[in-house]
């Protein structure tokens, strides 16, 4: 009798604790994405949804449901988020807020920061030609577009700098491999025919050969 009763609580037990069906499992995620106003990671996915859940494994199903749709879902660095399709955008134009167009030198140094990072403040300024005022590097950290990186294993232990997810958010990348190359800075008239060629991506830059071999060699020049 005694052994009946223990096998039927574990029985219990284990029903207590089984993962939602992959269906419920895709319908949380949603749920979550939608009223999200910040892309959400896979890990808090998981610590928001109940006990064995698999979001990473919603996450494929629910994007592959919004296939076609006037929403997606997109990744965003390490993160996830619900956003308009690309080619109905001009349907939002109204509902666009206005924001203070970004100096000439925080453009500059926004771009510098973006194909070079990990960068330094005295590498931006050896790139730039000038010095870097602190206004600009604090409009571009209040903007939340870039933050402090890693310090440099360099006298002084500068500290480095590199773009943020909410950067790629803005820009709809996916990583910093996704920027666009020099024919597309071009064609939408960000540049003049003749750029300074210290501000645009290095030759080969944003292969992934080319961009493993680069990690490998600056890896031992920064702290972690």
């Amino acid at each position: 009798m005694s052994e009946g009763i223990d096998e039927e609580e574990e029985s219990d037990r284990d029903t207590l604790f089984e993962s939602p069906p992959i269906a419920e499992q895709e319908r949380m995620v949603e749920a979550i994405l939608f009223a999200s106003a910040e892309p959400v990671t896979v890990q808090e996915l998981n610590a928001r949804m109940p006990f064995g859940s698999d979001a990473a494994e919603a996450l494929v199903h629910l994007r592959k449901r919004y296939e076609g749709r006037g929403v997606r879902v997109v990744k965003v660095g390490d993160a996830w988020a619900i956003r308009t399709a690309p080619d109905l955008g001009f349907l939002m134009q109204k509902e666009t807020v206005e924001t203070r167009k970004l100096s000439r030198a925080a453009i500059e140094t926004l771009a510098i920061i973006a194909y070079h990072q990990p960068v330094t403040r005295a590498e931006i300024e050896e790139i730039r030609g000038v010095s870097v005022s602190r206004g600009t590097v604090d409009q571009l950290l209040e903007m939340e577009w870039i933050r402090f990186g890693r310090r440099k294993m360099t006298p002084g232990r500068p500290v480095t700098f590199v773009v943020t997810q909410g950067f790629l958010d803005h820009f709809g990348l996916e990583s910093a491999r996704d920027l666009p190359g020099l024919k597309d800075l071009r064609a939408a008239g960000l540049l003049e025919s003749r750029p300074p060629p210290a501000l645009m991506p290095r030759a080969g830059e944003g292969e992934d050969g080319d961009e493993e071999e680069a990690s490998e060699g600056q890896s031992e020049l920064f702290e972690d």
